[in-house]
């Protein structure tokens, strides 16, 4: 009998009018195939533009979608920790509400959910400009001499969680060092991690943050700060009381697909 999956999804989105309402449509056409109970968290960071408007209006037609409304941008790590704080169901999974992404691959993901405590993506081949992809390796060379990140793509924006986990874990960053935040945390906190690679695609519409000066600044400015207080986190057995209802064999599990603190 297939397990009875209870997904919520969360799209932290800014300035993405020309993306927002494609996004919640696909992301309600896959929660409603493959799940039985779901909801939709847009967390809209204080866009200067449509995104808000659009996302209230499909909201007032469907209870499943809920919109928070920052009144100023507070930055992508405040904007994801929100919609991570909201969600009400079992398991939690977000991603970026551009469309770079095919939520129809939440199929592979939900099998091993079952299993593990987090899934996370990793893009096979990333359609971002050569500028964008130079400023991922670097920071990915500077954190992985910082810290064990459990994970080759330390900021894909296609990761689900059993929201038990998130709830044992206290983030603090409000820029871009958050997925590193998250991942460092569940690694120190003894929990299984398998990724699977996802497609990626161009953006269409809109325009990418990660590049400009202030994003960049913020998470380096983060990075230095909580340097100490990460690196000084124990290695926790929290995870021994969140065991995943179906253990893995060693077969399943193999190690070049799963890695863990």
């Amino acid at each position: 009998m297939a397990r009875r999956y209870r997904l919520s999804i969360v799209l932290p989105a800014h300035n993405e009018e020309g993306n927002i309402a494609m996004a919640i449509q696909r992301a309600r056409a896959a929660a409603s195939r493959l799940c039985t109970t779901y909801e939709i968290i847009v967390v809209d960071d204080g866009s200067t533009d449509s995104t808000g408007t659009i996302v209230r209006a499909i909201a007032a037609t469907d209870r499943k979608i809920r919109l928070i409304s920052f009144d100023r941008n507070r930055g992508y790590g405040e904007a994801l920790r929100a919609g991570l704080r909201e969600a009400r169901l079992d398991l939690v999974f977000f991603t970026d509400a551009d469309l770079q992404f095919d939520l129809e691959e939440l199929e592979a993901f939900l099998p091993w959910i079952d299993r593990v405590h987090v899934v996370a993506g990793f893009r096979i081949d990333r359609q971002d400009s050569r500028m964008r992809k130079l400023n991922a390796n670097i920071w990915n060379l500077i954190v992985r001499a910082l810290f064990y990140v459990p994970v080759r793509d330390i900021d894909c924006a296609f990761k689900m969680f059993r929201r038990q986990v998130l709830e044992a874990i206290d983030l603090e960053s409000v820029g871009a060092m958050v997925n590193t935040e998250l991942m460092v945390r569940i690694a120190r906190g003894g929990y299984s991690v398998v990724e699977l690679g996802v497609t990626h695609y161009p953006r269409m519409a809109g325009k990418a943050r990660g590049a400009k000066f202030r994003v960049i600044f913020t998470a380096l400015r983060e990075l230095r700060s909580m340097h100490k207080r990460l690196s000084s986190i124990a290695a926790g057995t929290a995870a021994r009381d969140l065991m995943p209802p179906e253990e893995a064999t060693d077969e399943q599990l193999s190690p070049s697909h799963t890695t863990s603190g």
